[in-house]
């Protein structure tokens, strides 16, 4: 669906694809899957398999019709660049983007190989660059970023950014990580110029260890690379023998104590609390200066 979303780093969401299939281990607790169940034959999902790619063509002009300048994410709900999504369809997604220059378009894809096919420099790219078009990638440890990355830095766009969620390994941008400093900049169009960081969220979510957080916005920092930490996971641990950051105290899964308020089960506590009572290196929450 499309509308206002609850996504830290986005003000709506745009969904003309549904449905996904699974790549990895970061997609294994998908909150998209759990969200398409619910909507079962309605709203757009099949009644039979709610989380079976989709086409929506009948949402393709949704964006037309937003005058005020948004910060959209591109099929929340979904891969763009999913092998069952036809190559003309994307095309037909890239001409509503060129038209609707006032907003922000924000694309995360698992596929980066098959964005960089499309969008790639030196191959024969059926898109085209557009000023309002940032293009990202999904990464969860070390082996993801080693694959997706390269793929992702074939791809010309305004701003290239990596969504390190959820984290469940360390990750080391090595030299990839470039500032982006404005149209004039000579180093425009190189690297990653933005990085969003969390840990898992939902059920049966696993650890995230802060110090892998950590040390992304410290590389983000050295770089001068803005840097979003959205959550840090429904069970976010010190990385220390002795215990978790915050004690989780389930109450027969009603409800848990973060810092002496209780928080209703699948809020909060989920995300690992509110970001007022993290660790204040943590609390980041940077946007790129992004330019045309």
């Amino acid at each position: 669906m499309s509308g206002p979303t609850k996504i830290e780093w986005a003000d709506f969401t745009w969904s003309p694809v549904t449905g996904c299939t699974k790549v990895s281990a970061g997609c294994a607790h998908y909150y998209a899957e759990r969200q398409a169940k619910r909507f079962a034959g309605r709203a757009g999902y099949p009644a039979e398999h709610p989380f079976a790619v989709t086409l929506h063509p009948e949402r393709l002009d949704e964006p037309l019709h937003w005058r005020k300048p948004r910060r959209i994410f591109v099929c929340s709900m979904s891969d763009l660049f999913h092998p069952d999504v036809d190559d003309g369809f994307i095309a037909d997604v890239w001409t509503v983007l060129d038209a609707c220059e006032q907003h922000r378009f924000l694309i995360l894809t698992k596929r980066p190989e098959r964005m960089a096919s499309l969008t790639g420099i030196g191959d024969a790219g059926k898109l085209w660059r557009l000023p309002n078009v940032w293009l990202g990638t999904s990464v969860e440890d070390q082996s993801t970023a080693d694959e997706r990355i390269p793929n992702l830095l074939r791809c010309p766009a305004a701003v290239r950014f990596v969504s390190y969620e959820p984290a469940l390994g360390p990750v080391d941008f090595g030299d990839n990580l470039v500032y982006l400093c404005g149209p004039t900049c000579t180093e425009a169009g190189l690297g990653i110029n933005w990085v969003i960081a969390a840990g898992e969220s939902g059920p049966n979510a696993r650890p995230c260890y802060l110090e892998w957080i950590r040390s992304v916005v410290g590389q983000c920092r050295r770089a001068g690379v803005p840097v979003f930490v959205k959550q840090l996971g429904r069970f976010p641990s010190s990385n220390q023998p002795e215990g978790t950051f915050w004690e989780p105290l389930w109450a027969d899964k009603a409800c848990t104590k973060l810092s002496g308020r209780y928080a209703p089960y699948g809020g909060l506590a989920h995300k690992g609390g509110n970001p007022a009572d993290w660790p204040e290196d943590l609390r980041v929450q940077e946007y790129p200066n992004a330019y045309g």
